[in-house]
């Protein structure tokens, strides 16, 4: 494995969405543009936060997207035109390590 000390390359971005439909656009569209290399549609979790005042709580769908940190800006942007929400959940958290392969491979996916 690549070494948790050095500089990540790699980022993972944590989107949630409306329905499937939804997310799988999402990760359809980030995959297609090579803005990431893989995307990962989870089933339904139920998320409670507070809006516009209010504690809400509503069913949403979380995707995992894994691509380089220098594509990660212009993913959250795509992302945004894409997503329903006026203020979408979408945020990047750098891959401390991993196998050489898959991180070569991410780097491959998304030249």
């Amino acid at each position: 494995m690549t070494s948790p000390n050095k500089a990540s390359k790699h980022c993972m971005i944590y989107v949630t969405a409306s329905s499937r439909d939804e997310a799988l656009n999402i990760a359809k569209t980030l995959v297609a543009e090579k803005l990431v290399a893989c995307a990962n549609v989870l089933a339904e979790a139920t998320s409670v936060y507070r809006w516009q005042g209010k504690v809400e709580e509503a069913q949403e769908i979380v995707l995992i997207a894994k691509t380089r940190n220098d594509l990660a800006e212009a993913a959250l942007a795509r992302i945004k035109t894409l997503h329903s929400y006026d203020v979408p959940c979408a945020v990047t958290y750098d891959m401390a390590a991993g196998l050489p392969a898959y991180l070569a491979w991410i780097d491959q996916e998304t030249a």
